[in-house]
């Protein structure tokens, strides 16, 4: 995949802050997001495009993992900070510590593009989640690929 030059988000994130960031989300991140994330962290790709529901979405960036998001104007497109700001719509467990959700890219007209954790903390698979027709504890998501590589090779 080919990410547009100057669009990457620095500093890139060290495998030791990455690390971190999973102790935090209780999770265990794909080996090929890991790989991804670390050189191309917040990246628009050159091919943004793909089907699920029935209907076409356009990724407009990935969100990115900082050290201090405050730090950049770009923070904004922190995994953190999208997370915090979204938090009880994307979980359907009020009980659980970590995530269920994890964004991983801005979608055209507010949906997010997740990792979900929900059935795996190793494993999770890739999903579109609804932003308009979710609610605290509820969210709603449509599958779109078993794992981050797969996703990949759906970008057109």
């Amino acid at each position: 995949m080919k990410i547009k030059s100057n669009s990457i988000i620095l500093p890139l994130p060290s495998q030791k802050l990455i690390s971190e960031n999973e102790i935090v989300w209780r999770v265990k991140l794909p080996d090929d997001y890991k790989k991804f994330i670390e050189l191309n962290n917040g990246g628009i790709p050159e091919e943004s495009v793909f089907n699920c529901n029935n209907r076409s979405y356009k990724l407009t960036r990935f969100l990115c993992i900082l050290e201090d998001p405050e730090e950049t104007e770009l923070g904004m497109f922190d995994i953190d900070v999208t997370w915090t700001q979204l938090d009880e719509r994307l979980t359907d467990d009020g009980d659980l510590i970590g995530v269920a959700l994890l964004p991983i890219a801005v979608l055209f007209a507010g949906d997010f593009l997740c990792l979900d954790f929900r059935n795996s903390r190793e494993n999770p698979i890739v999903c579109v989640w609804d932003h308009s027709n979710s609610g605290d504890f509820d969210p709603v998501c449509y599958h779109v690929a078993d794992s981050f590589e797969e996703f990949i090779s759906l970008l057109r």
